[in-house]
């Protein structure tokens, strides 16, 4: 059955965004740079987006007024899709998602155009569905705002998890799950969209896919780049990485390629996104900061590890695009 609005959930999500810290609007006119490319690898808002608490799954509108993303709880057990708009000019504090706060909700990512959202979450599909898998969800832009989500249904939704979307021009979606016939523990699928419908998702080809784990997929607009992480190869440096192949002459997917110029780190790096209007590329990671000295912690410095942005939980970085896809 749909939470309440005030549910038990809805409320801890509301204190998370609470414990961000905040402003009311009249004090938050924060520079966030998204109009401009990266001269380097660097953390993307500290203080405002990237923060001391856990976030991944950047998404911005195609028009650069808006930016979504993924705060969870420590433990992810309790986690919402946050949005901060751009109106006259300024940045207005961050918010709950209007279509996100009762359920688990995650992974945010723009159709082409700006009109509808995509996102993963384990909300029920109607009232009398008890299942707590994660599903491929939308909302639609309306003159008031996002509409009421709704279920892309199958093919593509199974009982078992789908995460991660990613759509291309032409409707195609790219998603990660775990099903039977996949070449690893989790693989990345793609599902075509042909004469106004889903076709049955397909496990990317081993340019991709392998016996170990891949996930959380960006693909370009026009099919010509896919950027995914990956767990357990022989070059990952500890806790899975960012990889990325481009189409060949023929069409099909050449070998992917590990991402270097200090994007990966031997944390988990995931999550990848390209911001198309500005040329960054942006990821998720748990790197933490490398602690000053080698004395013993005095608790005014155990403090300070454990409050500090770069804390070992989620935070959001980005890089220009040509850094990031440096072929040399």
């Amino acid at each position: 059955m749909q939470f309440p609005r005030f549910s038990p959930f809805f409320l801890a999500v509301l204190g998370l965004v609470a414990a961000c810290g905040i402003s009311p609007a009249e004090q938050f006119s924060p520079e966030i740079p998204i109009s401009s490319a990266a001269d380097s690898l660097e953390l993307f808002a500290p203080g405002i987006i990237s923060t001391s608490r856990n976030e991944r799954d950047l998404a911005i509108s195609p028009d650069g007024l808006e930016i979504y993303y993924t705060l969870s709880s420590p433990d992810n057990l309790v986690r919402a899709i946050v949005q901060i708009v751009q109106e006259n000019g300024q940045w207005q504090p961050p918010q709950v998602a209007s279509f996100s706060g009762s359920h688990g909700d995650i992974e945010p990512f723009f159709a082409p155009g700006g009109k509808r959202l995509y996102f993963s979450s384990n909300r029920p599909v109607n009232e009398t569905d008890g299942s707590v898998d994660y599903d491929i969800w939308y909302v639609d832009r309306t003159e008031t705002g996002w509409g009421a989500p709704q279920n892309l249904g199958p093919p593509v939704n199974t009982p078992e998890d789908e995460f991660y979307p990613s759509v291309a021009a032409n409707g195609n979606i790219y998603f990660t799950a775990a099903y039977e016939n996949s070449k690893g523990t989790e693989d990345i699928y793609l599902s075509v969209f042909q004469d106004g419908q889903y076709l049955d998702p397909v496990s990317l080809d081993t340019a991709i896919n392998t016996k170990k784990y891949e996930f959380n997929a960006y693909v370009s607009p026009a099919e010509d780049l896919i950027v995914f992480s990956s767990y357990g190869r022989p070059d990952d440096l500890g806790g899975g990485d960012l990889y990325y192949s481009e189409k060949g002459d023929n069409g099909q997917w050449m070998p992917a390629r590990h991402m270097e110029n200090g994007i990966n780190s031997p944390k988990l790096d995931y999550c990848p996104f390209v911001d198309d209007k500005s040329r960054n590329f942006y990821f998720s990671s748990s790197r933490r900061a490398p602690r000053s000295g080698e004395s013993a912690l005095v608790m005014e410095d155990l403090i300070r590890e454990c409050e500090g942005i770069e804390n070992g939980l989620g935070n959001i970085y980005r890089v220009g695009f040509a850094d990031a896809f440096d072929k040399n």
